[in-house]
């Protein structure tokens, strides 16, 4: 954490001078604090809501979002959580939206946001306030990059999905653990290479594979295309990328610090694969389905794992975040 912590110094002061990107929208709402923030262009980190609602059981979700925003600002950062609420696209949650967030996805009541569904979710819900939009990774990088923040992370990324392409045409940089082992990771790969998307390993030449430190496909292992092992490389890569003019975005694989065996969670997912497949589930609800089976079969330990590589990707983020 204290390397991470001077990392994130570090990065503040190579990303000082860099102009404000983003473009400004009536619909997205930032919080008094954000708004201050980006303002002065001190420091402001984006986080994702579909991991609270989606992600984690209740009040686990309450427990671990407010642990992360917690974290954000030991880093010396504003934490901006994402979620559409009321009609409007907003970029920083109070404790009581953060809570409301969280029942939400324990009642079913909240809704899952890519940028497809960011303008039909805000329409109805400015007439529903039941009505909760949990933004994607997708979804949260049109948020942060409509109110100008460059750096958000979430716990992992993968399949073959809106995601991927989000990253294609949006630069935005997305700090995770890498490809979700539950997932196809070549092809994840694959579809990002495709996009334009850089890949980064954070001090490792492996791809991290979200529970896993690493990954491997057919024995043999995943590597990052690219890798940098301290924040002045990533910032320089964020400057260039910024400098160049270039649309696309980037993912910095950053490895659990407490992994489980790969064995054990190599095994634990083909049973999850194996339990979705046998009750038709897929899509949307194919990883929300594969991590509540995973915890069952694990006994637990994949929702620590998870929480482990959430606190310490948002951690990675303070360090890498946006000086907007």
């Amino acid at each position: 954490m204290l390397r991470q912590t001077m990392m994130a110094l570090r990065i503040r002061r190579a990303l000082a001078a860099a102009p404000r990107r983003g473009i400004s929208s009536g619909g997205v709402v930032c919080s008094a604090e954000v708004r201050a923030a980006l303002d002065r262009r001190g420091p402001v980190v984006a986080l994702e809501s579909t991991i609270i609602t989606h992600g984690m059981p209740y009040p686990r979700n309450l427990e671990v979002a407010r642990a992360v925003e917690a974290r954000v600002r030991a880093g010396g950062a504003v934490p901006a959580t994402v979620a559409v609420l009321d009609g409007k696209l907003r970029v920083g949650l109070s404790d009581a939206e953060l809570e409301r967030v969280a029942v939400a996805g324990d009642r079913g009541a909240a809704v899952k946001c890519s940028r497809r569904d960011l303008a039909d979710v805000a329409s109805r819900s400015a007439n529903d306030g039941a009505l909760v939009g949990a933004t994607t990774v997708a979804g949260t990088a049109v948020a942060a990059h409509l109110a100008g923040v460059e750096v958000f992370a979430t716990g992992g990324i993968g399949g073959v999905s809106a995601d991927l392409v989000e990253l294609g045409r949006t630069p935005i940089l997305v700090v995770c653990a890498g490809v979700k082992s539950i997932l196809d990771v070549p092809k994840t790969l694959e579809v990002l290479e495709t996009q334009g998307v850089a890949v980064i390993g954070y001090g490792t030449d492996d791809l991290a594979a979200f529970f896993a430190a690493r990954s491997s496909d057919n024995n043999k292992i995943n590597r990052a295309p690219l890798r940098y092992d301290d924040a002045a490389g990533v910032a320089g890569w964020l400057a260039k990328n910024a400098e160049l003019g270039l649309a696309s975005g980037a993912v910095l694989a950053v490895p659990n610090p407490a992994p489980m065996d790969g064995d054990a969670i190599d095994g634990a997912i083909a049973a999850a694969l194996e339990a979705a497949a046998a009750r038709g589930v897929s899509g949307k609800d194919a990883t929300p389905f594969l991590l509540a089976k995973l915890e069952e079969v694990t006994g637990g330990a994949s929702l620590e794992a998870n929480v482990a590589l959430v606190l310490n990707n948002n951690a990675a983020r303070a360090a890498l975040r946006s000086p907007s």
